[in-house]
């Protein structure tokens, strides 16, 4: 038999429950008010004792209410609230598993695509996430077959909130440890947020990919081509986090491909700086380069790029110069339109010159002594300096180092990199300059 304090117990536990059962929208949202502020970090123990051993019977009740009223957002921040006190509470597996049982994870991952639904409640829904995902391997590879990582990327790309955005990494990063089976769906769905509007939810997903990157070992074929078009970016910390996945792809069996495609970006195609211009644009007030903006950074942080490799492996270092970086850093160094992109690649241009006496050679000779002395004087203010002759000789540049680097043998003979040539394409800023096509000559 109960004892007499039992039966008070649950008699409090069915007038509790009696309530919840019939309030209204208003009554209940008083009632989870109550509950949070009296409950909030309990153990799974301690929730029990204060609900008579019927902790589940309020959970149920929560769920279902949830299921009923997520679309229309009415007190979804206080409701999702309430059930993470159950799911975070020490010992709660038996509260896990009832949630999972009735769809809970299907429902949260609803949450985070319904427009009607504000901001804030998505982060709630978010945070529940990272919870069951922190319960471990099987609670993680439930939220990836519930097509959770489709649905949470979308989220972090068309979130307006960078706290919110914030708390997604944290998810993405938990769903990549631990999870063998479905880590590679991580990191694909990482790497298709690179493309996205969102400067931050780009800078999170770079930041997410070094880790991601480290566990899985091996590196998806379209990585490279969606880390080089991220460097068109006008912010700056996303430019930084780029670099930085840089220098580790690097180190991966898409280096080739990569230093191939940075030393690419230092000569814009024709195509690429002709595009139609806005129409606003055709105004003699305007500048016109306006329209060749994103072009003409990515060229600059390309020419950063290469910089901080170089400067951070010899061998690196080497294999750029075999892909002809010097001619493409020198033609970068003529933008005119573009005075970062100048500022850029004369600074990489002069670590270059300074690491290898062949590279000195050929600048010294294709330059000429005066603007070679005023490179010496001061690269990273030579763009200041140079008149328009000096910048057309510098864009329409003939400097072929790796044939010379080849006979000399200065390259690096035990280098795993493939050799090959490559001659950059020209600049179409100095197409005015030469007409003829020289690709290729000396």
């Amino acid at each position: 038999m109960t004892s007499i304090k039992e039966q008070a117990a649950i008699s409090r536990l069915l007038s509790f429950l009696h309530d919840w059962d019939n309030a209204g929208k208003v009554a209940r949202s008083h009632i989870l008010d109550s509950f949070i502020k009296a409950n909030q970090g309990k153990t799974a123990p301690e929730l029990e004792q204060e609900f008579s051993q019927g902790g589940s019977l309020f959970l149920v009740r929560l769920t279902t209410w949830l299921r009923l009223i997520y679309m229309t957002g009415s007190c979804l921040d206080k409701l999702l609230k309430s059930i993470g006190i159950f799911l975070s509470a020490v010992s709660s597996n038996r509260y896990l598993k009832e949630f999972l049982e009735v769809g809970g994870v299907l429902t949260l991952l609803e949450i985070l695509g319904m427009e009607k639904i504000k901001e804030e409640d998505k982060k709630e829904s978010i945070r529940l996430l990272q919870v069951i995902a922190n319960t471990g391997r099987k609670y993680k590879e439930l939220i990836c077959e519930s097509y959770g990582v489709q649905s949470i990327a979308e989220f972090l790309a068309k979130s307006k909130s960078e706290e919110t955005q914030e708390e997604v990494q944290i998810l993405m990063d938990s769903l990549v440890h631990g999870n063998p089976k479905y880590q590679n769906q991580v990191y694909k769905g990482l790497i298709a947020l690179l493309p996205c509007a969102s400067p931050k939810a780009q800078q999170l997903s770079l930041q997410t990919l070094r880790t991601a990157q480290s566990i899985i070992g091996t590196t998806h074929p379209s990585i490279v081509d969606c880390v080089l078009k991220v460097l068109c970016t006008m912010h700056l910390e996303v430019q930084y986090e780029a670099i930085e996945l840089i220098k580790d792809l690097v180190n991966y069996d898409v280096c080739q491909a990569l230093l191939k495609g940075l030393v690419a970006l230092l000569i814009p195609s024709v195509k690429e700086t002709s595009k139609p211009q806005p129409k606003i644009l055709n105004d003699s007030s305007v500048p016109q380069f306006t329209a060749h903006l994103p072009v003409f950074l990515q060229q600059a942080a390309a020419a950063k790029a290469i910089g901080v490799l170089a400067r951070s492996n010899t061998s690196v270092a080497e294999e750029l110069l075999h892909q002809r970086v010097v001619h493409s850093l020198m033609a970068a160094m003529g933008n005119t339109d573009h005075s970062n992109s100048q500022r850029q690649a004369s600074l990489t241009l002069e670590y270059l010159v300074q690491m290898f006496p062949v590279v000195e050679e050929h600048v010294r000779r294709s330059m000429g002594e005066g603007l070679y002395q005023l490179f010496l004087s001061n690269a990273e203010d030579l763009y200041m300096k140079i008149d328009s002759i000096q910048a057309d000789i510098l864009a329409a540049n003939k400097v072929n180092v790796s044939k010379a680097l080849c006979f000399s043998g200065v390259s690096h003979r035990n280098s795993s990199f493939h050799r090959g040539a490559h001659e950059p394409e020209r600049p179409a800023y100095v197409t005015y300059f030469q007409k003829e096509d020289t690709e290729g000559k000396e």
